[in-house]
């Protein structure tokens, strides 16, 4: 235990200037005078770790120090490899450095770990386009992913409905969603969602721009994916569910408002079925969705709606008799 942390404290501190007492001991999880203890055993050990003194002192490495990967165990080696997507760094235009940095890797590797990428590659593939999908890379992809790891303003010309618009944009992140490319940038003070496919030109800028420290790429898109999702769902339905049926409905409707529905309902009835009033994008998306619940799901409102399933199912009893 004390063996991983004291490896990951020399390669935190390789990886900046220095770092106080205060910051390693939150990154690994532990008190500050064990940093002090911990500092003093790579010392002991022949690591050139030097502590600056005073109220902006820290830890820092000295004479450019800098250690081989040896303390890695296999399950270490077999993570770090899997950490890469082949596909999406290839459609991004960095499948040559990718190579390039996994094979400094392997060869840093101890000769007893050097099958890890093998290993991880024979026992995990990302496949991220969904079922019956033709995954397509956008032909600007790789020049917004350069953009965006350079932090350079790109000016671009967008798809939006029928019209284009032209923008100026700081690119900070790109999210692969089941196939698709979006990209996060801020406009104007404002971060806004993209989908990469839409743009229909970019140009980067000789301008960079400075991120926001406070930007947070996997919490924005989950708070941007959470408010797209309620968007949508503009109308209510009520709908009587039996017990399989509401067991059901968070895989056939949006997952949180079919939970939501479920748990803002009053008591099952005595017939054992639950009313549930349901938000859904619309009464024909609805229809094509509860369809699936078959006898499970009795629509209640509105009238419209449940005149439709009224007509599927006499289709159905003529069909089937």
């Amino acid at each position: 235990m004390r063996a991983a942390r004291l490896i990951k404290m020399v390669l935190l501190l390789q990886s900046r200037p220095s770092m106080t007492a205060a910051e390693l001991a939150r990154e690994l999880e532990v008190s500050e005078r064990t940093i002090t203890r911990d500092a003093q055993a790579l010392s002991e050990a022949g690591v050139p770790v030097y502590a600056d003194r005073g109220r902006s002192g820290g830890y820092r490495l000295i004479g450019g120090y800098r250690t081989r990967l040896t303390g890695l165990a296999r399950g270490e080696a077999e993570a770090l490899f899997l950490s890469g997507v082949p596909g999406a760094l290839r459609e991004m235009g960095l499948d040559d450095v990718s190579s390039a940095a996994r094979l400094k890797v392997s060869a840093a590797l101890l000769p007893s770990l050097r099958d890890a990428p093998e290993s991880a590659a024979q026992r995990f593939h990302l496949d991220a386009p969904g079922w019956y999908q033709e995954p397509q890379t956008p032909e600007l992809l790789p020049a917004i992913a350069e953009a965006v790891w350079d932090n350079r303003l790109l000016g671009a010309r967008y798809r939006r409905g029928d019209t284009e618009v032209e923008r100026e944009l700081a690119p900070y992140g790109l999210v692969l969603k089941a196939g698709v490319w979006y990209l996060c940038a801020c406009v104007q003070g404002t971060f806004r969602v993209y989908r990469i496919d839409r743009f229909t030109t970019v140009e980067p800028q000789k301008e960079r721009f400075v991120r926001e420290e406070s930007f947070d790429l996997p919490t924005f898109w989950d708070e941007q994916s959470a408010e797209f999702a309620r968007s949508l769902l503009r109308a209510e339905i009520v709908v009587r569910l039996s017990a399989d049926g509401a067991r059901r409905l968070p895989y056939v409707v949006d997952r949180a408002a079919a939970r939501e529905a479920v748990a803002a309902a009053g008591p099952v009835g005595a017939d054992g079925l639950l009313t549930v009033t349901l938000p859904v994008e619309s009464e024909d998306v609805a229809f094509t969705q509860l369809l699936t619940l078959g006898p499970d799901a009795e629509i209640l409102e509105p009238a419209s709606l449940r005149g439709r399933f009224a007509e599927a199912a006499e289709r159905m009893r003529a069909l089937y008799g």
